[in-house]
């Protein structure tokens, strides 16, 4: 039996998990991840970190991040605690679907995760205060490997939802895209 029900997005790769809790008087059990049943949707490597964000304001922008090869990774991320505008980036060379965007509205109450494959980019921006995410990764953190978009970039015209109340002083600094980037090649 499926804890979880999945449904392909847009972008080929992206991946929207809704999970399938159980409950009864006591509460729920809820499955975050398994190797197993994500394996046929392209989970194919082991959980080399987790990692968990606490971000306070409403309105506040984490992202957009990824790791280039050899370290790209594959995430599954989940908001545990409010809710979020989760968004992906197609950064993959030759893709067709290259540089276009997809969102989700990922919450505690919808079990919602994101799936998002190597070659994207990732970022949210928080709807509610005191919000709280989980990211499972395929490849640990390689500061040499990391790269950034700048959320804001026109090229890319993220229709953020709500005005941006906080961005990171790094993530303010991520240069806007130029026609030299081609991509990234897994």
């Amino acid at each position: 039996m499926s804890r979880f029900d999945i449904t392909n997005l847009p972008l080929a790769g992206l991946k929207r998990i809704q999970r399938q809790p159980i409950g009864d008087s006591r509460g729920s059990f809820v499955r975050i991840f398994c190797g197993h049943e994500l394996a046929s949707v392209g989970w194919k490597k082991s959980i080399s970190q987790i990692n968990h964000t606490y971000t306070k304001p409403r309105g506040a922008v984490r992202g957009l991040h990824f790791q280039n090869p050899p370290y790209a990774e594959m995430k599954l991320v989940s908001c545990i605690r409010g809710e979020v505008w989760d968004v992906a980036v197609d950064l993959r060379a030759k893709s067709p679907t290259f540089l276009h965007w997809h969102a989700e509205i990922l919450s505690d109450s919808n079990g919602y995760g994101l799936l998002i494959p190597e070659g994207f980019a990732h970022g949210f921006q928080t709807l509610t205060n005191e919000v709280e995410m989980l990211y499972l990764h395929t490849e640990k953190y390689e500061p040499t490997s990391e790269g950034g978009l700048n959320p804001m970039d026109p090229r890319l015209n993220i229709s953020w939802p709500m005005g941006i109340s906080e961005l990171s002083l790094r993530d303010q600094a991520h240069p806007l895209l130029n026609t030299q980037f081609t991509g990234i090649v897994l």
